[in-house]
């Protein structure tokens, strides 16, 4: 048994690959499936199978784009309801790829029709867990209350993971090798660690969810402090319940315009520093330079699903990775134009005095953007205003114009869409980024 694990980044996501006796089934893919395709050209291997473990709310997959390219099946839960074609995977169910043996055990907890699937040869046992066994944590169970085919209730949910864990597992031994979809940085979790996989037996030992609580105490420490919940996730597990579009057709008719200028959302993708010395009037600035930085999480957070909106470029080359980016979320259906921007209409932001900040903070109104679970563990600035990324839109009215307006985040990644984001909604107020300089600052 063969197994080769894929990690996209941006939303710490893992998918993998299985391949046996030239046979290879595909787990939890995300929504470009083109590294599949190669792993398998490179192993002379054919894609039969394609799994998901539940209906993920944080990606787009592409098990329908896969079968319908390749034949593969599709196996998941029945409990899914799922509006494709789809064989049941569900406890009992087992079928052989090659020389693997995979069945399934049903966990739910993250999402009521959540499954683990089991890969088992003569030499070695694997977990794909989905979201529902992370290294070091379990995943959430508060993302199901208003989506998907079966709507479960968190604290239904939650109990739901207490059992799971405590007899799910229970006979599988402890070198079976676990191998979750998500790491750190995930929004599926609150305490994810950075291992890319890990052993049941070190879970047993180092995961918080396998020491002997009661049901009482396991569910209230679940259920405390979960990150916020992205507006794009129900809308993501209603697509992938359906199945969604190819991603080359589905990207393929988005209009681009060379030099151009838009009205209504407009995303700037580019540098912060670019972005700063001239863009277009009303742009936010949410960054996609790096493979690590979260634009997807951003982008469906600030932006609503079915909302319409048009993307900034700094370089025609950058369109179809912009493209890609946008559709790991299955944005790309509200995404009305991608544009370079026309440099005869920029304008540029208000720069900040760090110096009189410095001496005179009380001469201006900080608002801190950070996420609430950052902000519950310290401030920056006495006195500063709480108003989260994710719900700014919502709350930027409460925020007084009297005085300039200093956004902050942790690092400045976060402080650049925040400010550009109340500069459009706050049109005659002073907004002001503090961006990296935040980092002179000392929690207080």
């Amino acid at each position: 048994m063969i197994i080769k694990q894929f990690e996209y980044a941006p939303l710490a996501h893992y998918s993998y690959a299985i391949i046996s006796d030239g046979k290879m089934s595909i787990i939890d893919p995300e929504r470009d499936p083109t590294q599949y395709y190669e792993y398998a050209h490179e192993n002379d291997a054919d894609i039969v199978a394609v799994m998901e473990t539940h209906p993920h709310a944080d990606f787009v997959s592409s098990h329908l784009q896969i079968h319908e390219e390749t034949g593969a099946t599709i196996y998941n839960s029945e409990k899914l309801g799922a509006s494709y074609p789809f064989t049941a995977f569900d406890e009992g169910v087992t079928l052989n790829l090659g020389n693997v043996t995979l069945s399934a055990i049903n966990t739910p907890g993250h999402s009521p029709d959540s499954i683990t699937i089991i890969a088992k040869d003569d030499n070695q046992m694997a977990l794909f867990t989905g979201d529902t066994l992370f290294i070091g944590d379990v995943g959430r169970p508060d993302l199901r209350e208003k989506s998907g085919n079966m709507k479960a209730k968190r604290e239904e949910l939650a109990e739901m993971m207490y059992h799971t864990i405590r007899n799910k597992f229970k006979g599988i031994p402890d070198e079976a090798i676990v191998y979750p979809a998500h790491g750190a940085g995930s929004l599926c979790g609150k305490n994810l660690s950075s291992a890319s996989s890990s052993t049941l037996g070190e879970e047993r030992q180092g995961n918080w969810a396998f020491k002997e609580l009661t049901k009482e105490e396991f569910t209230s420490y679940l259920l405390d402090s979960q990150p916020f919940i992205p507006s794009y996730f129900g809308f993501n597990v209603d697509i992938n319940k359906m199945g969604s579009k190819n991603v080359r057709k589905a990207t393929a008719s988005i209009e681009f315009k060379f030099n151009a200028m838009e009205n209504g959302w407009l995303v700037d993708t580019r540098n912060e520093s670019d972005f700063k010395k001239g863009h277009l009037p009303g742009s936010i600035n949410i960054q996609a330079n790096s493979p690590k930085d979260k634009f997807e999480t951003w982008l469906g957070s600030i932006i609503a699903p079915e909302e319409p909106f048009h993307i900034v470029i700094d370089n025609p080359y950058d369109l179809e990775a912009i493209l890609n980016r946008v559709s790991k979320i299955g944005y790309e259906s509200q995404l009305k134009s991608v544009i370079t921007p026309d440099k005869k209409h920029l304008e540029q932001s208000n720069g900040l005095d760090l110096s009189d900040f410095k001496k005179n903070p009380s001469d201006y109104t900080i608002v801190d953007i950070r996420n609430q679970s950052e902000i519950n563990e310290g401030t920056f600035f006495g006195g500063a205003l709480t108003h989260p990324l994710n719900n700014l839109r919502n709350t930027y009215k409460d925020i007084p114009r009297d005085k300039p307006i200093v956004v902050h985040c942790a690092g400045g990644y976060r402080s650049a869409a925040g400010s550009s984001l109340l500069q459009k909604l706050m049109q005659n107020a002073k907004v002001l980024d503090l961006g990296e300089e935040v980092k002179e600052f000392k929690n207080t």
